[in-house]
């Protein structure tokens, strides 16, 4: 009876080692798919900020996922302007409209914008020791890109947030364009 005790438990173990790999391994986001670079007509792609601009015939990545929240999501901040001809291109996916820069609003990638259930809704961004509440008007596209709808820029990475939140977050403006942080819903 103990060795088939021993040997039920070992199988147990063996299943729930297995299970949690797989488990682990769903929650993970994978690449969705790539896209080719276009070349931007001349003076089309928006260059404010550091944005890169589409290399023709260059493959990039795109992403319908991004990684499951957290209380303490892991995010890449990214500077962009929500303002009328600013590098975030055409007005904000959520209310068609365009924003001030000084107005702390955030560009969520495509998984975490969920095909807009977000939509106004405030989440809070912790870096550099503080925090700062912003609502969520735009996506940051992960599954498109290198078009005139995109400004001619390449789609950007699953974790990416897209805020007018530097000043507020204390960061110094020699430091603006990157930076790894934390986020959650409001």
């Amino acid at each position: 009876m103990k060795k088939f005790c021993s040997e039920a438990s070992l199988i147990l173990l063996v299943s729930l080692i297995l299970t949690s790999s797989f488990a682990s391994e769903a929650q993970k986001c994978r690449p969705s798919g790539r896209i080719r670079g276009k070349k931007a007509p001349a003076g089309e792609c928006n260059q404010e900020n550091d944005s890169d601009c589409c290399i023709e015939g260059k493959l990039y990545t795109t992403y319908e996922c991004s990684p499951p929240m957290s209380t303490h999501t892991k995010a890449y901040l990214t500077l962009n302007s929500f303002e009328k001809g600013g590098d975030g291109g055409g007005p904000s996916e959520c209310d068609n409209q365009y924003h001030s820069d000084d107005t702390p609003v955030v560009a969520l990638s495509t998984g975490w914008f969920n095909h807009k259930s977000r939509c106004l809704h405030n989440i809070t961004i912790s870096g550099n020791g503080r925090s700062v509440v912003a609502m969520v008007v735009d996506e940051c596209d992960s599954t498109k890109g290198c078009d005139a709808d995109h400004d001619y820029q390449p789609p950007v990475s699953y974790t990416h947030l897209d805020v007018a939140v530097w000043k507020a977050l204390g960061v110094p403006p020699n430091e603006w364009g990157g930076f790894d942080i934390t986020w959650s819903d409001a």
